[in-house]
């Protein structure tokens, strides 16, 4: 699956690739030496804990370098107002009554928690390519939300 990022998104996690080979690793490394240093590795919890440490990080510098090499930039210009990664989207719950806005940006920058979802997620997904005033039908697994479209930015 191709990974999208916005060109923010992709100076974000260059910059954390860096952190990790710059930084994690030295400190990883550290940890390795300072648990050699309790002798005998067989039976030493501080020099295991770090080495699954160093794989941890080694693996998540492996995944960033691929997004890096593989992503897709997002063009945040989308035409006549239409709903597209990048685009922030005030939308209108007609079941709860309520006003919910959501940033729609590819998978890797996803937080659903502050508000940011994914266009793979079924509100992302369901709402790109739609434009402000249109009500769209989202399949979700508690059954079929309605969203009426208030603003695109």
């Amino acid at each position: 699956m191709a990974h999208i990022l916005t060109p923010e998104g992709k100076k974000q996690l260059e910059e954390k690739l860096n952190y990790y080979k710059t930084v994690r690793r030295v400190e990883v490394s550290k940890k390795i030496g300072i648990a050699r240093e309790f002798g005998d590795l067989s039976e030493n919890a501080e020099y295991e804990a770090a080495r699954e440490e160093q794989t941890q990080i080694e693996s998540e510098i492996r995944e960033m370098e691929e997004i890096l090499l593989t992503c897709q930039i997002a063009d945040k210009k989308t035409t006549g107002g239409e709903v597209g990664i990048g685009s922030t989207v005030k939308l209108y719950d007609e079941e709860f009554d309520e006003e919910l806005e959501y940033k729609i940006l590819g998978s890797t920058e996803s937080d659903p928690a502050n508000g940011i979802i994914s266009n793979n997620s079924p509100v992302g997904s369901a709402l790109i390519g739609h434009k402000q005033g249109e009500t769209v039908k989202v399949k979700t697994d508690v059954g079929v939300v309605v969203y009426k479209i208030l603003e695109v930015k």
